[in-house]
């Protein structure tokens, strides 16, 4: 009742209603305005009380309402610290942090889903770096300057998996050998949930057997702009829930079991082999037959013969298959391989001859003496047999010496 007095008191009721009791009342009428001024003061107390917000980096913006926060550009060296534990978006891209190892160790963020770490001039990537980011799920590492990968990169904690789903490592390896080196981490770590994986433009000349097989998951694989000079379909026979997978602008001369390509992925696995060399020969046959059956292969007709040089430029789904020759090697060039090789094998014999002499000099040494020493005793006994026949009086000698 007191509520209601209050707001008749204050005129906040229906046109053409009175307040009833209120004139009659007094006492009633104190009540509602005692009443009133406590609730006022009550809000004015609440008001008046300053909102506590997490504290934000002076490198970074943060913004409570997205869950996102920005550390872009700010010449960084580290990972700023203090980072709202709310995030779910950050963004560290643009600075010159080096190296990941142990950056979220002192301030894990359970909600983080989204980490941008690209343009970094990123060298080195520890062990267990994600491993206190529980929601991870998207992680862009692309434009560094990767030249170190611990097996254990990308393992979660307790030996468990993160939950990635995308990870860009586009234009970020700077030597060849970091395939590799992804290749362990991915079998020895594996991030299981993968769902898209970037490797464009990292200069790859080799993919290690069986990379892909701990990420049964993998629906995009993007390895454009690559050196990829040759590639067997077998390395992706595990990925049975593929769905793009772009080959294009690398140095393919020829794709070997190219009909494995069939028996892999989703029925509408997508493949971009567009911009590359292909070697029209001989050895190019089962390719060429699979590429005119195939719908897997986007823009199966704009692939074209960039060797040898009667067919450069021709369609490959148009060749015919008896054009398909292999060049027979020169009689002169094959017998100076011949002379080549026959040099070097000679060259290798007695290399290993004088090493075998080398190590028994000293027994030879000794048989030399020994050979020596019975020659010049043999010598010796021809020499006094001579002096004996050549002088008479000796002979005598040796004669009675005889009786």
């Amino acid at each position: 009742m007191v509520a209601s007095d209050l707001f008749c008191l204050l005129g906040i009721r229906r046109s053409g209603r009175r307040c009833p009791g209120l004139s009659v009342n007094a006492n009633r009428k104190k009540e509602v305005i005692l009443f009133a001024c406590v609730l006022l003061q009550v809000l004015g107390d609440v008001s008046s009380q300053p909102q506590q917000q997490s504290p934000c980096p002076t490198s970074c913006e943060c913004f409570e309402v997205s869950r996102t926060v920005k550390c872009e550009k700010k010449n960084l060296h580290v990972v700023p610290q203090n980072i709202p534990p709310y995030v779910q978006n950050l963004s560290i891209s643009g600075n010159n942090i080096s190296t990941l190892n142990g950056a979220f160790t002192q301030q894990p963020l359970s909600e983080l889903s989204n980490l941008d770490f690209s343009d970094n001039h990123l060298q080195e990537l520890g062990s267990n770096v994600f491993s206190f980011l529980p929601s991870l799920t998207s992680l862009d590492l692309s434009n560094n300057d990767l030249g170190k990968m611990s097996n254990l990169s990308f393992q979660g904690a307790g030996s468990g998996i993160i939950p990635l789903k995308e990870l860009k490592l586009g234009s970020s390896f700077n030597n060849e050998l970091l395939i590799s080196m992804l290749a362990r981490a991915f079998v020895i770590g594996a991030p299981s949930k993968l769902e898209k994986l970037e490797l464009a433009g990292n200069d790859i000349l080799f993919l290690p057997q069986g990379m892909f097989s701990p990420l049964p998951n993998l629906k995009h694989l993007d390895l454009s702009n690559n050196s990829l000079t040759s590639l067997s379909a077998y390395i992706f026979k595990d990925l049975g829930h593929l769905e793009t997978l772009d080959l294009s602008n690398n140095s393919l001369k020829r794709l070997r079991n190219a009909t494995s390509f069939d028996l892999i992925g989703e029925q509408n696995l997508l493949i971009n082999l567009n911009n590359n060399s292909w070697d029209c020969d001989c050895m190019i046959e089962d390719f060429a037959s699979w590429l005119k059956e195939t719908k897997l292969v986007k823009d199966a007709s704009s692939l074209v013969c960039d060797l040898p040089e009667n067919m450069m430029g021709r369609a490959i789904v148009d060749l015919n298959i008896a054009e398909l020759k292999c060049q027979e090697p020169d009689d002169n060039t094959s017998l100076q391989t011949s002379y080549v090789f026959l040099g070097i094998v000679l060259a290798l014999i007695g290399v290993i001859f004088l090493l075998v002499l080398y190590l028994n000099r000293k027994g030879i040494k000794k048989g030399i003496y020994n050979i020596r020493d019975a020659c010049r005793d043999h010598m010796e006994g021809y020499h006094y047999r001579y002096e004996i026949n050549a002088d008479p009086r000796l002979t005598n000698v040796s004669i009675n010496s005889d009786v």
